[in-house]
């Protein structure tokens, strides 16, 4: 059993994992997610598993990461943005059908454990793992443990309302969470979109706004170091409160190579130190985080 099986269960691909004792890839797949449908979620998972089990001729422990988590008062998903998924027990179906025991965390939460683990924030005591894509998403790991609280929503960094707002951002866009002013509608690359449409009237993908800046072009310009203003209030809250050794980025803005240096001075005027020591980086497993993560849900009590 010192093998181990992670599945990344996304909006739109399931991709699966095996990892050895030292976290050697052994095997890996990916499928198209059956949207809208639960039962055919179960069996595309289960038919996952069963392909790992063949190719590294193992039966190791399986965790899963999701795009929501589970209610621990229910045991049921709960604020999952693929709906199928939300009121199901998820992992108690899996056990029954594979006859294994399996965990299930947070997507964001797994992508923090890998870091954590054998990424980017290997070695760190705190590390805060930041998603920052179509949304926002965040998970928190000291001393190789995933925090998630009684509630099970520890690192929902994105529905905080952003700090320090400007008058011009009051009270801020309108969040699918039914709140204004989230996080994630500032700084998801969805957000970043958005607000650069409001502002010029161009509608242009967050990669186009990036990439028309490091062209010069001066509304693109303004957007991003805009960005990186709200960006660095947002981050400074944060750092204020569990003043991580290490903050991970991952999701497409991650990719925005400017941000590992035009954030950290940003952060001066709003974090309660003086020489602050938090290192921004960029994820070390790339899309693989997720899935890594997964399968390094295990470890953790068992090792």
């Amino acid at each position: 059993m010192s093998f181990r099986f992670g599945i990344d269960l996304g909006g739109t691909k399931i991709e699966s994992i095996a990892l050895d004792a030292r976290g050697q890839e052994l095997a890996r797949n990916r499928t198209a997610t059956p949207k809208g449908d639960y039962q055919a979620t179960l069996k595309a998972i289960v038919d996952h598993v069963h392909r790992l089990q063949h190719e590294s001729g193992s039966f190791g422990r399986i965790g899963i990461g999701i795009p929501g988590t589970l209610d621990p008062a229910t045991g049921l998903v709960k604020n999952a943005n693929s709906t199928w998924l939300n009121g199901k027990p998820l992992d108690r179906d899996l056990e029954k059908m594979l006859q294994l025991p399996v965990r299930v965390a947070n997507d964001a939460n797994c992508f923090a454990l890998s870091e954590a683990t054998d990424g980017a924030g290997q070695g760190a005591n705190v590390v805060l793992g930041i998603i920052i894509g179509t949304g926002c998403g965040s998970g928190l790991v000291a001393h190789g443990r995933i925090l998630t609280g009684p509630n099970a929503i520890a690192g929902e960094w994105g529905h905080n309302a952003l700090p320090r707002p400007r008058e011009d951002e009051l009270p801020g866009p309108p969040c699918f969470c039914g709140n204004h002013g989230c996080i994630e509608t500032w700084i998801s690359g969805t957000g970043l979109a958005a607000r650069f449409r409001e502002s010029s009237g161009r509608d242009l993908s967050a990669e186009e706004i990036c990439d028309l800046a490091a062209d010069g072009d001066m509304q693109a310009e303004l957007a991003l170091s805009t960005y990186e203003d709200r960006f660095a209030r947002a981050l400074a809250a944060t750092i204020n409160i569990l003043d991580p050794d290490v903050i991970v980025l991952g999701g497409g803005m991650s990719n925005v190579e400017r941000l590992y240096s035009t954030i950290p001075p940003l952060l001066a005027p709003y974090v309660l130190t003086e020489n602050l020591k938090v290192k921004l980086v960029k994820h070390h497993h790339g899309d693989s985080s997720g899935v890594r993560g997964a399968a390094w849900l295990w470890p953790l009590a068992h090792e």
